[in-house]
């Protein structure tokens, strides 16, 4: 039996649900190809299974064109790239009117690759055809000059009501029929990822009693910038209590993140209540530390994501380059010579037979009397970043 993903992909722009928005940017794009103000590629980006490779394939049915389409793992030898693709970007479609190339994705090439970045946007700037890229994750710092080069259209993902409208008809396509309040528990389930619904419907449509399945919670990993933008640029709701869950990174470096950009979005009013509440999540949070009261840990949440993001009157626009907080590279840079000050101590110590805690309450002696004699030094067998550290 072949999947249903496969067999009941959208064929044209109508049969696409849930992505509006992007389809009309789309159409306006190939319309304007080829005009002054028009740029040669777009990227289609969002989580997996929204429909950014499906797309792709509508847009290529809808305008008469071949599609020649290419993968990160192309990009990862330029020999062989130039072999495939110069015959590609100079030699019109045999069979259609047009051509368009797919570079699905993107944000699978490597910075080490001896093609990678910089033979994709070579690409851009001499092709004759409309570019299409995929990219899961389009914020991710290497892809920076693509942005540049490239129109951003972003696929939502898609509300469960929509998901559950299209498993509907596929049912009634392969005529099978599942229970309504199972249907609705596969959408919900899907978090927006389309495919994997649909995937998950076909599976529970070949089981006896469908009533039964039990359905595991779906984790989908949100990265910190898209975070920051759901934070910064969206509407306060209940899904915002829950959205740090899902980013694979420690509070505290979310706090500096948040920290870092809060200036980006806010100004006035906004942007000291924002730094209020950052201010007591900071505060719970030496709390939590010192009194070990960690459900004190829901209120840090609760600041950080659903207050910060609320004290905004109305939705922010725009698109904003958000930056890597510089306290953690502070932080990295203390701690590198807290380690170089700690390692001089323990040899210390282990050489004179004294306590490394009092080796390093004395320290300052300690620097003193290895820097007064280069000897020393080649006693305690210091490398050269250990003596740089003495140096400074």
């Amino acid at each position: 039996m072949s999947p249903w993903v496969e067999r009941h992909r959208p064929k044209y722009f109508s049969e696409v649900k849930g992505q509006d928005e992007a389809i009309y940017k789309i159409r306006r794009f190939l319309e304007e190809f080829n005009s002054e103000k028009s740029k040669k590629a777009i990227v289609l980006h969002g989580s997996p299974g929204i429909g950014k490779t499906t797309i792709a394939h509508v847009i290529a049915k809808e305008t008469d064109s071949e599609l020649f389409e290419l993968n990160a793992s192309d990009f990862r030898d330029k020999k062989r790239l130039e072999e495939i693709l110069k015959p590609a970007i100079e030699q019109k479609s045999l069979l259609n009117k047009n051509k368009i190339i797919l570079v699905d994705e993107v944000d699978g090439i490597s910075s080490t690759d001896r093609g990678g970045l910089p033979e994709l946007l070579s690409l851009i700037e001499t092709s004759t055809f409309p570019i299409l890229i995929t990219a899961n994750d389009i914020w991710d710092s290497k892809l920076s000059p693509l942005r540049k080069k490239s129109e951003l259209i972003q696929l939502k993902e898609i509300d469960y009501k929509t998901i559950k409208d299209v498993l509907i008809w596929i049912l009634r396509k392969e005529k099978h029929f599942i229970d309504n309040e199972v249907l609705t528990k596969i959408a919900i389930q899907a978090k927006g990822d389309l495919r994997a619904a649909i995937n998950d419907l076909q599976t529970i449509s070949e089981m006896q009693d469908s009533s039964k399945v039990t359905f595991d919670e779906r984790n989908k990993e949100v990265d910190i910038f898209n975070a920051m933008k759901l934070i910064f640029k969206g509407r306060a709701t209940e899904s915002t209590l829950k959205l740090f869950d899902s980013v694979n990174m420690s509070i505290d470096e979310i706090i500096l993140w948040i920290e870092e950009n809060i200036p980006m979005e806010y100004s006035g009013k906004e942007l000291a209540r924002a730094y209020e509440l950052l201010s007591k999540t900071d505060l719970f949070k030496g709390r939590i530390y010192k009194q070990q009261y960690w459900r004190f840990l829901v209120y840090e949440n609760i600041f950080l994501s659903y207050g910060i993001s609320s004290v905004k009157k109305n939705a922010k626009t725009g698109f904003t380059t958000y930056k890597r907080p510089t306290r953690i590279l502070k932080i990295w840079m203390n701690n590198q010579r807290t380690a170089k000050k700690k390692s001089i101590a323990i040899k210390y110590a282990e050489y004179c037979h004294i306590a490394q805690k009092r080796a390093m309450k004395e320290f300052p002696i300690i620097k003193q009397i290895i820097n007064s004699n280069p000897s020393i030094s080649k006693e305690l067998k210091l490398d050269n970043e250990e003596l740089e550290y003495l140096r400074g």
